[in-house]
């Protein structure tokens, strides 16, 4: 069954709403280079993931141009897989040792897709803004990203334009390893709607 990550969450309510509606993960976006209503300080960021509860995992996504940083959020945040926008296979492949799972992203037609891939647990295909950022609400091609499923040995995670209306039909025709979705379930940017999640995680789920 396809899994459901539902992404930036900026308090305990809407976190709260997330794991009620059934999703696998949680994002909390921090320390990101792009304008977004999603994002939360530090000190909001880990009492977010600290409040994650167990089966369910706590996702820090951030944007960097190098592994350092990256290490040292995830040192001073502690989740439990961290998504990072940003960096090429080498910076990823530093985060080797990094007490996080790492969840690499990347646009279904970048030139080192598959590098990145092999560098990270997960590889998360996305419609990306010119600073490489997610949360764009446009789809891409579907039927690259389902040949990429076939092609790569990492886990793909759909994401991109996903709604309640269009994701079980995203998963029919990808049969990605999960789905990502942050705008698509929000009554107003940032603000989380509890119907539009329960939608969107039973949609998902169905669909399979």
């Amino acid at each position: 069954m396809t899994r459901v990550k539902l992404c930036g969450m900026t308090d305990r309510s809407a976190l709260d709403a997330a794991v009620d509606a059934g999703a696998d993960a949680v994002g909390v976006i921090c320390a990101v280079d792009v304008d977004t209503p999603r994002e939360v300080d530090r000190e909001r960021a880990a009492a977010l993931l600290a409040a994650v509860p167990p089966f369910v995992t706590g996702v820090l996504v951030t944007m960097a141009v190098d592994s350092g940083p990256v290490r040292d959020l995830v040192g001073t945040l502690d989740p439990d897989a961290v998504q990072v926008h940003g960096l090429d296979s080498e910076g990823l492949a530093a985060l080797d040792e990094c007490s996080a799972d790492v969840i690499a992203v990347a646009d279904p037609t970048a030139d080192d897709l598959t590098a990145r891939a092999e560098a990270a647990d997960a590889v998360v295909i996305d419609s990306l803004d010119e600073q490489g950022g997610g949360g764009t609400g446009e789809t891409h091609d579907w039927a690259r990203t389902a040949a990429l499923v076939e092609e790569l040995d990492t886990p793909v995670v759909l994401a991109g334009g996903l709604t309640p209306a269009t994701v079980g039909e995203a998963v029919a025709t990808v049969d990605p390893y999960a789905v990502d979705v942050a705008s698509g379930v929000e009554s107003a940017p940032g603000e989380k709607d509890r119907a539009a999640m329960n939608r969107f995680v039973a949609s998902a789920t169905g669909a399979a």
